[in-house]
């Protein structure tokens, strides 16, 4: 008599807790800037690096906002295997993502560019678009593609 394995099923379910028209529309940096500062710990944005994720739908109407990372006072570590994994939970078709730099300073690391660029060819491959990579500050924020397109999030 041979033991049969006993494999586990798998099943993909999915529950709209907002409607779509209910959903904030980004249509612009200004618009993704807002809603990552407003979804900050005031008390933490100058004390250690965090990331967040918008998940955005084809309308660019945001449907989730998720925690990513949170780091020390120089770094955070953004794996890109949750972020897609975040994304692909929730059905996303496109991103955009938020961390902040506690000494105050807008410029994007070398670091915060391979990260960007790496999100940005991953997502090609899964076709879930990353919009943009926002530093924020209490200061102000810096759109890493939106500024180097010169645009503003272009809605689809």
């Amino acid at each position: 008599m041979s033991i049969r394995p006993c494999f586990e099923e798998v099943k993909l379910v999915y529950h709209n807790k907002v409607r779509a028209k209910d959903r904030p529309r980004i249509s612009n940096p200004e618009d993704a800037a807002k809603i990552l500062y407003q979804h900050w710990d005031k008390g933490q944005i100058n004390l250690a690096e965090s990331s967040k994720l918008l998940l955005l739908d084809r309308q660019m109407r945001l449907m989730s906002i998720a925690n990513v990372s949170f780091g020390g006072m120089t770094e955070t570590l953004v794996d890109p295997r949750m972020v897609f994994t975040l994304a692909l939970k929730r059905r996303s078709h496109q991103l955009i993502l938020g961390h902040n730099h506690p000494s105050g300073t807008l410029a994007p690391s070398r670091m915060d560019i391979q990260l960007t660029e790496n999100l940005k060819r991953i997502g090609k491959m899964l076709r879930i678009d990353l919009q943009d990579h926002f530093i924020i500050t209490d200061e102000g924020y810096y759109g890493i593609l939106s500024e180097s397109r010169g645009e503003h999030i272009a809605q689809r």
